[in-house]
């Protein structure tokens, strides 16, 4: 019986873009691109099978061994630090984690500072880092409406181009670190399938590799 890698791809357009440069490495699934309803792809000939599911829960896939490598945010790898390994930065999905407020923001360190953000273990590490007492609030949407009602003082978010900042009155004060997307691999699997998972990971990082010079 063929043995299989299994792949967890994030749904939307970081997933898409992945899987054209998984694709473009030679593990391409035509059913993929398909007009379907399956939730599993399977390319016997190349030994890939592929699953779409929810970006937050593609480390979770992983880390289980659900799924023997998947692609993730490195967002989300620093947010909930998952017992996996990190193969390979992918170049793409590339932005930021960063602190914001209003422009007219002064620190007052009288008090604990607000911090609204759904990132909350990364905020808490970056002042703890800073010996700067806060005071989380933890929202799922909509960040940016925290400070401008003031219901925080700052907030902590991803930024990429920075327009929905902007257009809000608010501006980056801080950033805490780089975030692209990241090749991630199941530590047994890793261990059990090392063969074939390296030669994928050298293949992709060809493509990549090859991206970056045309740029």
């Amino acid at each position: 019986m063929k043995e299989y890698i299994n792949i967890a791809l994030p749904k939307g357009r970081l997933g898409e873009k992945v899987y054209g440069m998984l694709e473009s490495a030679g593990y391409e699934c035509p059913s993929i691109r398909e007009e379907n309803r399956k939730l599993i792809f399977e390319n016997e000939e190349k030994g890939v099978r592929y699953f779409w599911v929810k970006p937050s829960d593609v480390a979770i896939y992983v880390e289980r061994g659900a799924a023997d490598i998947g692609i993730a945010g490195k967002d989300i790898l620093a947010e909930y630090s998952p017992d996996v390994f990190e193969l390979l930065d992918l170049k793409t999905g590339v932005c930021r984690m960063a602190v914001a407020a209003k422009k007219d923001f002064r620190d007052d360190r009288e008090r604990p500072l607000r911090v609204a953000t759904k990132f909350t273990n990364c905020a808490t590490r970056f002042y703890a880092s800073k010996g700067r007492e806060i005071d989380i609030i933890h929202l799922n949407g909509s960040i940016e409406l925290a400070p401008i009602l003031g219901l925080s003082d700052v907030i902590v978010d991803i930024v990429e181009t920075g327009k929905t900042l902007r257009e809000n009155d608010l501006c980056v004060v801080e950033t805490l670190f780089p975030i692209s997307a990241r090749l991630i691999a199941n530590k047994s699997s890793f261990r059990f399938k090392s063969g074939e998972i390296e030669t994928l990971v050298s293949s992709l990082g060809k493509v990549i590799e090859a991206k970056e010079e045309t740029k």
